[in-house]
């Protein structure tokens, strides 16, 4: 077998929770981190080479903390190897810190890098199980890896993984403002416990999702987004949540939900509304000062993806 050399993974970014899907389920969207890594000779001890371009370059470090770098690490941990000396370059396209998984990204194209590099001596359910491991959690790891909308829940043995159906005419809109939120700062507004209600609703709203992304059906998924466990908590961390949900819900939204942690919002839509949805909340964060990138997107139907390069 033949040494790879160097190997380019493209990541999509994701969007997380769903509303009351809190911490299983996931969706992977059309905006893509691509990370290049490329086998080098051992020189004044340097084993790691790290070069960012993009949007935001300037706020990842290049040095061995770098989360893909300790991904790339983790993989060879887990084989029992000594990794390779390595020159990783990152073209971001994923905005750092917003609720779109850049994070999961890092961390799934580190391994996805380090496996190709070692000989593929890993299987892509193995390497889920060192995503989710380093992650903490599913929801954006999952369909980083596998694309799609997925659903996952634990079992016996590990994790059992979900595809969801996702209705054709269904459009995610993204509002993304240029304020950061960091995960462990959302998730220290969140409540220990929670009420049996809560629990109750949640769970017949993360069903009524379920049916409501298969069959497009319009009512269900105006009642679907609806969530008790984390945004009531969360959406006093995002400055003009309820105006922009308003506003998003009168330009024909189906509803509008906190993208994984924060800060950005996601709106569904259908096909006919999402420019109005658009529109209305750029506008909306606009009239508050706020800058925001707001497009509409598709659901990303490759998942991660590795080109040998040489």
């Amino acid at each position: 077998m033949s040494v790879v050399s160097s190997v380019c993974v493209t990541v999509p970014a994701t969007t997380a929770n769903l509303g009351p899907g809190f911490d299983c389920i996931g969706a992977a969207l059309t905006l893509y981190n691509e990370f290049k890594f490329t086998r080098q000779q051992v020189e004044q001890n340097q084993r790691l080479l790290l070069k960012v371009t993009g949007t935001e370059a300037a706020r990842v470090t290049t040095d061995e903390s770098n989360l893909v770098y300790q991904a790339f690490i983790k993989f060879y941990q887990y084989i029992n190897q000594t990794p390779p000396p390595i020159k990783i370059e990152i073209q971001l396209g994923v905005p750092l810190a917003r609720g779109l998984g850049s994070s999961a990204t890092a961390i799934v194209g580190g391994l996805i890098g380090a496996n190709v590099l070692a000989g593929e001596i890993l299987t892509q359910a193995q390497l889920i199980e060192l995503a989710i491991a380093m992650e903490g959690h599913p929801d954006n790891v999952v369909p980083a890896f596998l694309s799609g909308c997925r659903l996952t829940a634990t079992r016996d043995t590990g994790w059992e993984i979900c595809d969801i159906p996702w209705y054709k005419d269904i459009v995610p809109v993204v509002a993304i403002p240029d304020f950061e939120l960091s995960t462990s700062e959302a998730r220290k507004v969140l409540p220990t416990q929670v009420s049996r209600g809560d629990a109750i609703f949640n769970v017949a709203h993360l069903g009524l999702l379920l049916r409501g992304l298969e069959t497009g059906n319009k009512n269900w998924l105006r009642g679907a987004l609806q969530d008790k466990l984390h945004h009531p908590y969360r959406k006093s961390l995002i400055y003009g949540y309820d105006d922009i949900h308003v506003a998003a819900l009168s330009a024909g939204a189906y509803g509008m939900v906190i993208s994984g942690a924060g800060p950005t919002l996601l709106a569904l839509s259908d096909t006919s509304n999402s420019g109005d949805v658009v529109a209305a909340m750029a506008s909306e964060w606009q009239k508050k000062g706020i800058i925001a990138q707001v497009q509409a997107l598709k659901l990303d139907t490759k998942g991660a993806t590795s080109v040998i390069q040489g």
